[in-house]
């Protein structure tokens, strides 16, 4: 049986597959890296190579998207496939580097108490806002997983060089999910990937989805793995 090994974003745990797991049917294992345990980004490095397959088939979303890359670049004999889900091997927008600098001086002087709706708009399409389904496990893991953890996630990744250009030295087969909506990565950095890496599988979706794509679109998601793997 093949194993999958989950790399997750910020604020986030295996909760944030739990919509997808199902719809993937019983051919698979899998696997978490406990990303949210790491309090630097040596370590975050480290929990993924302890946590996963010595061959490992990485599926990976957004920060956890980028950590794989860097991974992979590092240990490629470790990586047997790669999935890249809403992130691009860029790095950050500045956009979105100016807003988490921003939020950090906040954040370490008052209680946190989850996603602002401010910042519910921008990782989700409109169509989701109001859904618990998606919301809730959201907020639930931003609530859990606490301040400390989106703290070290923000200070320790905010820099993240580019890596775009290095995906070429991969040689594992790789698929690279993203959504049109996506307000945190542009699909033009994450389409650069064919420029560097033509064999990688590209999959733009164009509706339903905005950056978190395994909760708003985990059917679409599903197809694409199941094609992926198969």
């Amino acid at each position: 049986m093949m194993q999958l090994d989950f790399v997750p974003g910020t604020l986030c745990d295996e909760r944030m597959w739990g919509r997808l797991l199902p719809l993937l049917g019983d051919g698979f294992a899998f696997n978490h890296i406990p990303l949210h345990k790491a309090r630097s980004r040596e370590q975050m490095q480290e929990l993924i190579g302890a946590h996963a397959a010595p061959k490992a088939n990485l599926v990976s979303f957004s920060l956890g998207a980028y950590l794989a890359v860097e991974f992979a670049l590092a240990h490629p004999e470790r990586v047997n496939s790669l999935v890249i889900i809403a992130s691009s091997a860029k790095g950050l927008q500045e956009k979105e580097k100016a807003t988490r600098l921003r939020i950090i001086p906040q954040l370490e002087k008052n209680h946190y108490t989850g996603m602002t709706q401010m910042r519910l708009r921008e990782i989700l399409a409109p169509e989701h806002m109001d859904d618990p389904a998606i919301v809730d496990v959201i907020q639930t893991m931003a609530v859990e997983l606490g301040k400390d953890v989106l703290l070290t996630q923000f200070r320790t990744t905010i820099e993240r060089p580019d890596l775009m250009s290095r995906t070429g030295e991969l040689h594992c087969p790789m698929m690279v999910v993203a959504s049109a909506n996506d307000k945190l990565v542009a699909v033009t950095d994450v389409s650069e990937i064919k420029q560097h890496y033509p064999a990688a599988q590209l999959h733009i979706l164009s509706e339903g989805a905005g950056h978190m794509i395994p909760l708003e679109a985990p059917q679409a998601l599903a197809n694409h793995l199941l094609a992926f793997y198969n």
